[in-house]
């Protein structure tokens, strides 16, 4: 996280017990993939712990660059490709899935561009004030355009969406964008990375709408009100 080693290993527990509480509410395999997503962040925000416990403390020097490419694989690979995926996986309208499928495209393509950054540039991780900054290399015109694209395939995806609440999800994530790039710019991809994973609380809120149209459908009621409904067509 972008303060101390101590609060990103708070949020990685507190995103933790969320994550495992929207899995055990998931009642599908697609429902899952979208519920993990709590914990994926609570992985990557305790990772970003031992970058801290690395840079402050010499005993622990061995762990920065694991610590440290584990938490920019994360930021860079994982969250552009599984957000539009976990999204596609709930949705259940054709033309909504067709426009979902190209944000997934995008979404690859970021992450297989910033994938190759992390492979051949010198990355590296230092403290600045409160804050990590990781150096990702010499700047690249490409990374600009790839950074609206990354946006695009993480955010757009969930206002794209049928499901309901989808939108508090895509907000939480377009909010703490701007909030970053507004008041910690050069530190963005930390900052970012940490409201994106406490703002993910909002995907339990969503698991539970999910759990409860799941449960209508197959009560009795439910299923009285469907059979009444295809007798009347």
């Amino acid at each position: 996280m972008c303060f101390s080693a101590g609060a990103s290993f708070g949020a990685g527990a507190v995103l933790s017990i969320v994550g495992i509480a929207a899995i055990k509410q998931s009642h599908t395999t697609s429902q899952r993939v979208f519920a993990a997503i709590p914990l994926l962040f609570a992985v990557q925000q305790v990772s970003e712990g031992f970058v801290w416990l690395a840079l402050l403390n010499p005993a622990y020097a061995f762990w920065l660059g694991p610590a440290m490419y584990f938490f920019l694989t994360f930021a860079y690979v994982l969250w552009p490709s599984w957000v539009p995926f976990s999204i596609l996986l709930l949705e259940k309208n054709s033309r909504r899935r067709k426009v979902l499928y190209a944000t997934l495209g995008t979404g690859l393509i970021v992450a297989a561009y910033l994938g190759y950054r992390l492979l051949t540039q010198n990355i590296h991780a230092t403290i600045s004030g409160m804050h990590i900054y990781y150096y990702m290399g010499p700047p690249a015109a490409l990374l600009h355009y790839f950074g609206v694209l990354y946006f695009a395939s993480t955010a757009i995806p969930c206002f794209l969406s049928s499901v309901k609440k989808m939108w508090l999800f895509g907000s939480s994530i377009a909010v703490s964008y701007f909030v970053t790039k507004l008041f910690f710019d050069d530190y963005e991809l930390s900052v970012w990375c940490f409201f994106a994973a406490i703002m993910s609380g909002t995907v339990f809120s969503i698991i539970l709408d999910l759990q409860k149209t799941f449960m209508d459908a197959l009560s009795p009621r439910g299923s009285e009100g469907g059979v009444k409904k295809t007798i009347s067509v």
